[in-house]
Order: structure tokens, then C-alpha cells, then sequence
């Protein structure tokens, strides 16, 4: 149906405007039923054009809304495009999106800025649909900086405290840095294409036509930008301040929709780096980085929102693994499964939160699965997903991205392969570990805390359950396999073809490994894990400290440019070169003016003797040149 598209993008957009103008002065229930009410219209709608494409065979469906620019040959159009890669992503925006929206009622309720909350969430949604669904690369922009702008609001939505606004301005400038990346390899495509739309420009790079140089620029730009948005090794800074926000901007931004824009805008892509070899094998290494560097930071978070934080940075990195070995869609299915158990477990630890009046230290908690058992049973469930335990959805992702890290002919390696899979030993590790010290074992909370402890409510629990059953069914769909028609699987190094079982076996003993240590370590409320880091007191400050990049930013670059921005643009630029000039015309006026104000004295003699003068100098001047 035509319009069908448009339809979906502008369903959110309406509930920002609505919620945005009217929301406060008509109340709670007004913005409930166009907060949650649009967003679910929208998923609907997105399950329509599922459908719609299905019954079509697969074949992409296109919409044309409006002519945004035409300059000299070249026509701007803002299109809509969808296929069954744009159609998993507006899926999952919209589905996580309306479950995280209901989630919200409860955790937001009674705050003075409920409105301007769901505005902003509903905002977010437009420009996620916008991103996913825009043909070209320019509108695929316009929503990359706009989920960028919403992130920014309700990362530092309360702004009242110093510390969330800096956390909010730290995201936006941070991204910003990756943008110029995206919008350099945007002009280069430009310059070399002739188009910004999409699947031309795959078109044109299969073809061969393009120089593999041109290819690997681009490549590599577009992918500074997605490691901005996605949090990559060295732009990955943002995202662990990043919640200062909500809780539900967490799962939403932050786990299931907004971070995941580079991966798609990669695979979205796959026609460059197919033949951009080089670029590819940059992004399997700065992504297996990531994933196992932030693994190691997590283990000794103690704020369980951080903790999300690194694992959310850790499983993106898995993500870039898969996509820099050329398996696209198996990147995609983790994406995909990852929105589930991450959304359950961002949103779990909302629940903790919400039940312990604000307490976010996981050492001051413990034995909470018998207090609150609804929030432990789906936390348990998508812990054991994200560890990798069979038949849970992440088991089955994590284990094809490890897969063809091992066997792609696309770059596939042993050290990749090796690395990757401590890192899902890690996982196992480290979400255990957070399992056990907010659930199992005593109590270390407050005394004023522990008697106020209590379930939330249903509108809560009810949405960890729907996640919960999709962080455990979410991996049964072959995925991969449905994307396979646009995003062909790579082909296997013949002399590993055979080690697929060995490597699923393997994997499960990694994930059953850390649940052990886990449960050994973090036993008596941590005490081995104590004593451990006790004689690693090197590695645990540097875990700690984050590996000290923050620092390494503020002395290498924030401290320099602070000094250059004071000496010289404001000392010398501002003060010296700028006011000092104005300033000085202002002086010479003044003095010329002093001396031309002795002249007209008022004084008759005065006059007279400098009309003398005047007629001597005129005088002299003609008897000696006329």
C-alpha cells in the first residue's frame, strides 16, 4: 500500500508533538494512551509491512515522499526503503521500543517531567525509523544525527544534576567526533558513485567499477562513524557515562536500538566492504578489541548499570567481529537476539533499582530472588542468554559469530577465533557474577532499604516476562538464513569446515566455566574474588580505572586544547588580535578627535593666526610648483 512507510515513521513523530504540546497540561493519561498507544500503531504498522513484503516475495518496497534537492543533474529525493534487513530493524525499534514505552509508566510514574519523557521517547523512535528505513545515505543521516540529538535529551533528561548533563554533552560531542567520519565517506561515495541511495551504491561497488582504494577510504570513514554510535574502541568512552539517563533510555537507547545503527549501517552496506578487504579486517580487529577489553572492565564494576553498560560495548564488539569476517547476517542475528536479553536485563536492573528506592551498588545488595522472584526469574533467563547457555537465544548467535570468526574465507583466524571466545568465557564470568550478588547468597543492603524492598509493578513485570520469552526463543529463528538472499554467508576455509560441533561444544563449556567461577568466586558475598584481586592489585586498578583511556583523553587532548583555547584564541586571538584592534581604532578616533577638539577653541586669534598659516602654506605652494 502506498504511503504504508510514511505512515509507520510518522506514528512516533505525532506522539512527540502531541505529548510535547499538550502532554503536561492534559495529564498522565493523555500521555499514556499517545505515548504507548503511537508506538504500538507503529510496531502494528511495521508487522503490516512485513507482510506486505513477504507477499511479494522479498522484493523491496519503495516510497517516494518528496524531492528534497535538485542541483544541476543530481535529484535529492527523501525515500523509504524497505527489504528484510530494513524490516528486522523496524521490527525490533518498534517492538522493544512500545515493550520499554509500557515498561516506562511504572518506573517514570509521579516524576514532574512524565510529558516531556515519552516526547522524547517517542522522538527517538522517529529518527531510529527514519535511519532504518531511509533509502539513501542522506536520510539514513538525518536520523543518525537526530537519534544522536534525542540521546543527548534524555541521557541528561535530569539536567538539574550537574554530573547526568555532562554525561548527556559527553555522548552528543563524542558522536560528533565519529559523524565527521560518516559524513567524509558519505562525500567520497558521492564523489565516486554519483548517488547517495543505498542499493545503487552496493550495486555500483559489486560491479567492480569502483577502485578497491576508493572502497577501503570509505569503508574505513563510514566506519569511524558507527564507531561512535556503537561504541567501538576509542570513541567508546560515551556510553558507560551514558547512564545517567533513565533506566528505560538505557535499555532502549543504549542496548536494543540506537548503539546497534553502526552495525546495520555496515551491513546495510556490504557492497563497499565486500571489496574493501583491508577495512573488513580493521573492524573484525577493533571489534574483537572492544569486546574483549570492555569484558574485562566489567568484572569489577560495581554499579549495575555499568556493568550493562561494558556488556552492551562487549556484544557490539562480537557484532563488528562477525561483520569484519564478512558474516553480515550472523551479525544481524546477534543484533537481533541481543535486543531481547539486554532490553531484559537493562530493564531488570531498572527493577532492582525501582524496588531498592535508587540503590545502584550491587555491594550493598544480595538475596533478593526471594523478595522480588518475578524480576530474578527473567533476569536469570537473560543472563544465561547472554552467557551463551543453550537453547537460550544468545547461545545461538554468539556461537555463529565465534563460528565464523574461526572458518570465514573472508578473514577468519585462530587469534580472532581465540580471543573471542575469552571473551565469552568472560561473559559468562562477569554476568554470573552480577547474578549472584544482587539475587543469591545474604543480604548486604541497608536496613532502611531492605524493609521497603518490593516487587514492581505489573506494568514492569509484565514486560520482563515478553522479554524473557524472547531472550529464549529469539535464537530459533534462522535468521541469517532468511537475510542470506541480500546478505550471502561467507564461504568456509575448507581445512575448518569440519569443526563446526567441536567449536558448539567447546562454546557451551566456556559458558558453563564462567557460571562455575562465578558461583565459587562470589560465594559468602565475594570474599574468594577478594582475596583474587587482592594479589592482582595492579590489574584490578587498571581494570578500575578503565584502562585510564578518560584520562589519557583529558591529558592528550582536552588539557592541550584547553591551554591553546586559552592562550592563544582567547589571549591572543580574542583579547590581543581582536579586541586589541578595536580597541585601538577606538583609540586613534578618540586621540584624532582630542586634537582636532583643540582646534575648534572657540578662540578669534586662534583662528586668525591658523588662517594665516593657511594662506602662507597655499602661498608657498603655488609659487614653487605652478
Amino acid at each position: 500500500m502506498n504511503g504504508m512507510l510514511t505512515i509507520l515513521v510518522l506514528l512516533p513523530l505525532a506522539g512527540f508533538l502531541l505529548n510535547g504540546l499538550l502532554g503536561r497540561r492534559l495529564g498522565p493519561a493523555f500521555v499514556n494512551v499517545v505515548g504507548i498507544g503511537l508506538p504500538t500503531l507503529a510496531f502494528l504498522t511495521a508487522l503490516w509491512a512485513w507482510r506486505t513484503l513477504e507477499a511479494g516475495g522479498g522484493a523491496p518496497i519503495i516510497e517516494t515522499v518528496f524531492t528534497w534537492a535538485v542541483i544541476g543533474e543530481y535529484v535529492f529525493e527523501v525515500s523509504f526503503y524497505l527489504d528484510r534487513l530494513s524490516a528486522v530493524m523496524a521490527l525490533i525499534v518498534t517492538g522493544v521500543g512500545a515493550l520499554i514505552h509500557l515498561y516506562s509508566i511504572g518506573y517514570m510514574k509521579g516524576d514532574e517531567s512524565y510529558a516531556r519523557y515519552f516526547a522524547y521517547l517517542n522522538l527517538f523512535l522517529f529518527f531510529m525509523l527514519l535511519l532504518v528505513l531511509g533509502r539513501s545515505l542522506l536520510v539514513l543521516f538525518v536520523g543518525w544525527e537526530g537519534v544522536g540529538l534525542a540521546s543527548y535529551l534524555l541521557i541528561g533528561f535530569w539536567f538539574q544534576d550537574v554530573a547526568k548533563a555532562r554525561a548527556g554533552r559527553k555522548a552528543f560531542i563524542t558522536n560528533r567526533v565519529g559523524d565527521a567520519g560518516f559524513l567524509l565517506g558519505m562525500f567520497l561515495i558521492f564523489t565516486a558513485v554519483g548517488t547517495l541511495e543505498m542499493d545503487l551504491i552496493n550495486e555500483a561497488f559489486a560491479g567492480g567499477l569502483i577502485p578497491v582504494g576508493i572502497a577501503t577510504a570509505a569503508g574505513i570513514l563510514l566506519f569511524i562513524g558507527a564507531t561512535g554510535k556503537s561504541a567501538q574502541i576509542p570513541l567508546h568512552v560515551w556510553l558507560p557515562d551514558a547512564m545517567a539517563g533513565p533506566t528505560p533510555v538505557s535499555a532502549l537507547i543504549h542496548a536494543a536500538t540506537m548503539v546497534t545503527a553502526g552495525v546495520y549501517l555496515i551491513a546495510r552496506l556490504s557492497g563497499v566492504y565486500l571489496e574493501a578487504p583491508a577495512a573488513s579486517t580493521l573492524i573484525a580487529v577493533i571489534g574483537v578489541l572492544t569486546a574483549f577489553l570492555a569484558a574485562t572492565i566489567a568484572l569489577v564494576q560495581t554499579d549495575i548499570k555499568k556493568v550493562l553498560a561494558y556488556s552492551t560495548i562487549s556484544q557490539l564488539g562480537f557484532m563488528f567481529l562477525a561483520l569484519g569476517v564478512g558474516a553480515y547476517g550472523v551479525a544481524v542475528f546477534h543484533l537481533f537476539t541481543h535486543a531481547f536479553f539486554k532490553a531484559a536485563l537493562f530493564l531488570g536492573a531498572g527493577s532492582v533499582i525501582h524496588a531498592l528506592k535508587g540503590e545502584q551498588d550491587i555491594r550493598r545488595m544480595g538475596g533478593l530472588a526471594r523478595r522480588i522472584p518475578w524480576t530474578f526469574a527473567t533476569f536469570l533467563i537473560a543472563t544465561a542468554a547472554i552467557a551463551g547457555l543453550p537453547p537460550l537465544a544468545g547461545f545461538f548467535s554468539k556461537d555463529e559469530i565465534l563460528w565464523f570468526a574461526l572458518a570465514s574465507g573472508q578473514g577468519g583466524a585462530v587469534w580472532l577465533w581465540a580471543l573471542g571466545s575469552l571473551t565469552a568465557l568472560l561473559t559468562a564470568l562477569y554476568m554470573f557474577r552480577l547474578l549472584w550478588l544482587v539475587f543469591l547468597g545474604t543480604s548486604r543492603m541497608e536496613p532502611e532499604t531492605e524493609r521497603h524492598v518490593h516487587e514492581s509493578p505489573i506494568s514492569m513485570t509484565g514486560v520482563l516476562v515478553v522479554l524473557a520469552v524472547f531472550s529464549v526463543v529469539a535464537g530459533w529463528f534462522a535468521l541469517p538464513h532468511y537475510l542470506e538472499p541480500l546478505l550471502p554467508l561467507p564461504e568456509l576455509q575448507p581445512e575448518r569446515a569440519g569443526l563446526h560441533m567441536a567449536q558448539i561444544i567447546f562454546a557451551v563449556m566456556l559458558a558453563l566455566l564462567g557460571l562455575l567461577a562465578a558461583s565459587w568466586l562470589y560465594r559468602e558475598g565475594g570474599k574468594p574474588a577478594d582475596l583474587l584481586w587482592q594479589n592482582l592489585q595492579r590489574l584490578h586498578r587498571v581494570l578500575l580505572g578503565r584502562y585510564f583511556v578518560d584520562e589519557l583523553y583529558d591529558r592528550g587532548l582536552q588539557r592541550p586544547w584547553r591551554w591553546v583555547s586559552d592562550r592563544v584564541f582567547l589571549r591572543l586571538g580574542d583579547r590581543v588580535l581582536l579586541d586589541g584592534s578595536l580597541h585601538g581604532l577606538a583609540a586613534l578616533a578618540r586621540r584624532g578627535a582630542e586634537m582636532f577638539g583643540r582646534i575648534q577653541s572657540g578662540s578669534l586669534h586662534w583662528y586668525a593666526w591658523m588662517t594665516l598659516f593657511g594662506i602662507a602654506a597655499v602661498l608657498i605652494w603655488v609659487w614653487r610648483y605652478v
